[in-house]
């Protein structure tokens, strides 16, 4: 059983909620908190039924005007859909599809009609090592362009994105306002796309990759390894890990 306050690794800490009179937490804000926590560690799969206005009464020692405040600011967040008289239910929106094209996510998330938010956590020059530089065809020790940027959607952490670049392609990457614009769309406006090689694997969740989605450390994860080419030049590789309860890869073939 969660307890109510939001776990040490969550991505929306209690110090962010709206505060009352004395300081404190806001009940509603709690109670959302816990909600959004939960929904963001797949605890309620999409669709599935999660608890009543009554439940969160009673767990909680709130009012229902409050728990119903509460699961409206979810609803008006795109988290969780409302059905008068029968519930209320996680929504449909972690899961970003992909069908193995490049595809910009924060144009994804703009068409389902959500909001995306980048969070930048690095973003420097290194040199490096013997295997990456083998990967973007340059020399050991040189220099390249690194990023870590988390992903959200509607509030909710949706990729960890660790990015290396060669400069070569992209010189001015680093100038970049990435909370504005995305790697993918940067990427493909300054090096026109010629080829792109993927892996995909499940994985379990690093704890820094663990602290930055939300989630545990050991949750099962979706992890694309992309390697993209412009005119025969390596323009990035980007390691994509994405929590397992909100991510699905679509595609189709025709023969």
């Amino acid at each position: 059983m969660v307890s109510p306050a939001a776990p040490s690794g969550s991505a929306y800490p209690i110090a962010a909620h709206p505060m009352s009179s004395n300081g404190a937490a806001a009940p509603y804000a709690k109670v959302k908190q816990f909600l959004k926590d939960q929904l963001a560690r797949g605890h309620w799969s999409p669709g599935a039924l999660m608890p009543s206005e009554a439940e969160l009464v009673a767990q909680f020692r709130v009012s229902r005007m409050t728990a119903n405040r509460a699961l409206r600011e979810l609803q008006h967040e795109g988290l969780v859909d409302r059905v008068q008289g029968v519930g209320t239910f996680a929504a449909q929106l972690y899961r970003v599809s992909s069908t193995l094209t490049i595809r910009d996510l924060h144009a994804e998330i703009v068409e389902r009609g959500h909001r995306h938010h980048a969070e930048v956590h690095v973003a420097r020059q290194e040199r490096a090592a013997a295997a990456l530089a083998q990967r973007l065809g340059l020399a050991d020790g040189a220099p390249v362009f690194h990023t870590l940027i988390v992903h959200h959607e509607n509030g909710v952490p949706l990729q960890h994105e660790d990015r290396y670049v060669n400069p070569a392609c992209a010189p001015d990457y680093l100038s970049v306002d990435f909370t504005r614009t995305t790697p993918t769309q940067y990427l493909l406006e300054v090096a026109p796309l010629w080829e792109a090689q993927y892996s995909i694997e499940a994985s379990a969740a690093g704890a820094d990759e663990a602290r930055l989605l939300g989630i545990a450390a050991g949750d099962p994860c979706l992890v694309i390894v992309r390697r993209t080419v412009s005119r025969g030049v390596p323009i990035t590789i980007a390691r994509l890990v994405h929590p397992g309860s909100r991510y699905q890869i679509d595609g189709q073939f025709k023969p």
